[in-house]
């Protein structure tokens, strides 16, 4: 799943720990692929920047050289994207949804790591504009799951620095997953 590819080695034994001391516990941690979650983020460009134009437009347009040039650039390319594409990612997304929400019927929570990667150096990402936003997107894919499937969620720590483990719930569970999330942080400790 998406979740999972390219996991830095710090995350990825970070959250194969929690999750095999989740199981220790009484979990049952069972893995599954979920393949639409890759026809999911190929709808955030026009779904994210546009909406991100919208809300920010007028900012950008009076005041935006007080905006960090490389946020400043995705929202303002929210403006490029038509209203019918903003609208055909919406349908799409919905029955991706759906789809998600089959496939984690029965389940308590999903759970990912929190962030796939390490923090990066503050002067390599000022260094180089590719290497910004690679290891931004990067920072915010997992997390991203949860914006785009609708989801509750929690991040816990795992133990290892800078790497936490995210519970993801159903929209309206947030009760129960604040529950499970209580349980998962004493078996974490």
């Amino acid at each position: 799943t998406v979740a999972l590819e390219a996991v830095e080695d710090g995350p990825g034994a970070a959250f194969e720990a929690a999750a095999a001391r989740l199981a220790q516990a009484g979990a049952t941690v069972d893995t599954r692929p979920l393949p639409f979650l890759a026809r999911a983020f190929e709808m955030t460009a026009p779904l994210y920047t546009s909406e991100a134009w919208a809300e920010w437009r007028t900012h950008v347009e009076r005041d935006g050289d007080k905006m960090f040039y490389q946020v400043r650039n995705r929202v303002a390319a929210g403006a490029e994207f038509k209203a019918h594409e903003f609208v055909e990612a919406w349908t799409a997304l919905r029955g991706l949804r759906a789809e998600w929400r089959e496939a984690v019927a029965g389940y308590d929570a999903v759970i990912l790591p929190t962030v796939p990667i390490l923090p990066p150096k503050v002067a390599d990402l000022l260094a180089d504009d590719a290497y910004y936003i690679e290891r931004n997107l990067m920072a915010l894919r997992n997390t991203r799951i949860g914006n785009l499937m609708g989801l509750c969620g929690i991040s816990l720590p795992t133990g290892t620095p800078h790497c936490g483990i995210m519970l993801t719930g159903l929209p309206g569970t947030d009760a129960r997953l604040l529950r499970l999330a209580h349980a998962a942080e004493r078996a974490l400790r």
